[in-house]
């Protein structure tokens, strides 16, 4: 098939590459003509496992190429596919400026029938507004679909190429057979595409975030409440999760989640709600303990030091919201260090995929390295933020030398209290005496 990919983001980039991989010929459409000029080089503008090499293999066999120029794109495309960003606005609503932005560039460019689907993450009724604004431009015929993304970062390709189900929210039996046969290549070991109406399928994305991030709050919530009466969450975790009802996923408590996804699907679905004369008092409390639950490694530091940090020395290991991306997107690491510095504090980082981006965000307040011992040289602790694997199995008898004395603050509980205590390690995690 032909089709044309508007945005060239994260979903964007693994939509199209994937949808190459199987054979279709894929547009890549930006406005942000320096991204495309990189593109066409093979350069991405994001990290994500495997994704180069399949986005330049596919680019060589001629399925793939990328281009400003959306006239062109979306008259030689029978699918245009809409995946520019819906940021939270200051109230808390999705910012549907772009996607409607390339509703009216599809309208204009039409020649011919069309679907045009909302891969965004966008609130409910946003169909019937793209709807509504492709008709301002055009008299042809054309069907839009909702088609929510279901991709975890660091594994999207994965997801993408093995999904667990692909929704669809379509009205018409001609959009549904195309877009049937689009994904048949990636549900052949019978994973189910679920068809709905469109409103469905635009609350089923929120819907599923939402829970994802509740489970996620409600974990963090016992974790506290463990710290305070001595129990081990781990064990508590251990317990819920084998039951089939709940499952063992997303069920670590931490220090807060953060990236592109839960923090603004969650704000967007209150404020949805709202607007419809509606509530979410559940999420409106998830939201506020996710807040809450960023502060919480601080707290603890802030305790250890009897009320004083300045002057105070922290090494960061990880500063992206999860493991396996560059994504700073409302990264835990973001509020703890602010606080650090704030605090008067000094303080060293190290990430293996993020420091450019934070070197963005905070420019010379912190000290970056790439050697992840480097960061603890002269440090009085160490935080541990994001769990990526190659932190789990460090060498302690490093740190301990590099530390003026050895304090961890392991934000992501990756570390045994047992064997911290035998290393003669001062350890605080989170829900574990």
């Amino acid at each position: 098939m032909k089709l044309c990919v508007v945005g060239t983001g994260y979903v964007g980039l693994v939509t199209g590459t994937c949808l190459a991989n199987t054979g279709n010929n894929v547009i890549g459409v930006d406005i942000v003509g320096e991204k495309i000029a990189k593109l066409q080089k093979g350069e991405l503008p994001i990290y994500e496992p495997g994704l180069k090499e399949i986005l330049v293999e596919n680019m060589e066999k001629g399925r793939l190429q990328f281009t400003t120029d959306i006239d062109n794109a979306v008259k030689n495309s029978l699918i245009i596919f809409i995946t520019v960003g819906t940021p939270s606005d200051v109230d808390g609503s999705a910012d549907l400026k772009a996607v409607l932005q390339v509703a009216a560039s599809v309208g204009k460019a039409m020649n011919e029938y069309k679907i045009i689907v909302d891969k965004s993450t966008v609130p409910v009724g946003t169909a019937l507004k793209v709807t509504e604004e492709i008709k301002k431009y055009t008299q042809e015929e054309f069907d839009v679909v909702s088609n929510p993304e279901f991709l975890k970062e660091g594994y999207a390709i994965e997801d993408f190429m093995k999904p667990d189900r692909v929704v669809i929210g379509a009205d018409s039996e001609r959009a549904k057979k195309v877009m049937r046969d689009l994904y048949a290549p990636f549900v052949r070991t019978g994973s189910p595409v679920i068809f709905m109406s469109v409103k469905a399928a635009e609350i089923t994305k929120y819907a599923a975030n939402a829970l994802l991030a509740t489970k996620v709050t409600f974990m963090n919530e016992i974790a506290n409440f463990c710290d305070e009466v001595g129990a081990d969450v781990n064990e508590v975790r251990m317990g819920i999760g084998a039951d089939k009802r709940i499952g063992p996923r997303f069920l670590f408590p931490g220090v807060g989640y953060g990236g592109s996804c839960f923090p603004k699907d969650v704000r967007a679905l209150i404020r949805t709600a709202k607007d419809c004369g509606s509530s979410m008092q559940i999420l409106e409390a998830v939201e506020e303990v996710n807040i809450r639950q960023k502060t919480v490694l601080f707290e603890k530091a802030f305790r250890h030091y009897k009320g004083s940090l300045k002057g105070l020395k922290f090494g960061i290991w990880g500063l992206a919201f999860k493991p396996r991306t560059d994504d700073m997107r409302e990264a835990p690491s973001i509020e703890i260090i602010n606080k650090l510095l704030k605090a008067g504090a000094k303080v060293s980082a190290h990430d293996p995929k993020a420091i450019d981006t934070a070197e963005e965000i905070f420019g010379d307040k912190v000290e970056f390295h790439d050697d992840q011992y480097r960061v603890l040289d002269d440090a009085d602790a160490l935080m541990l933020i994001t769990e990526w694997n190659e932190f789990r199995e460090p060498d302690f008898d490093m740190i301990k030398k590099r530390m003026k004395k050895p304090v961890i603050f392991d934000g992501r509980n990756i570390w045994s209290p047992r064997k911290m205590a035998e290393l003669e390690f001062t350890y605080y995690c989170i829900g574990r005496p």
